[in-house]
């Protein structure tokens, strides 16, 4: 005698079987990530985020440094010539003069 199986047998051992399979690749998986120290997409975005805020803010110091560099070059270029004598101003007028 033919015995007679439910139709729903082969699908309901599938399913677990699936669920099964599931299960392992996400083991596998989540135990890959934690072995490689790799990031999630969030942290990812976030340090990505600081790396942005970061490089802006460098850019405004750089021109904020050259900015004050510019103002202090005019100051410095007047300190930095030396002031004559009158009796050294005197010497080279003279001088010009024979």
């Amino acid at each position: 005698m033919i015995s007679r199986r439910s139709p729903a047998a082969p699908s309901a051992l599938l399913g677990s079987l699936k669920q099964e399979i599931e299960s392992l690749v996400k083991q596998r998986m989540d135990r890959f990530v934690s072995d490689h120290d790799l990031v999630s997409r969030e942290e990812f975005e976030a340090v990505k985020a600081m790396a942005s805020e970061a490089r802006a803010e460098q850019e405004r110091l750089l021109a904020r440094v050259a900015e004050l560099e510019a103002a202090a070059k005019p100051k410095a270029a007047k300190s930095a010539t030396p002031k004559r004598s009158t009796k050294a101003k005197a010497a080279t007028s003279s001088s010009k003069k024979t």
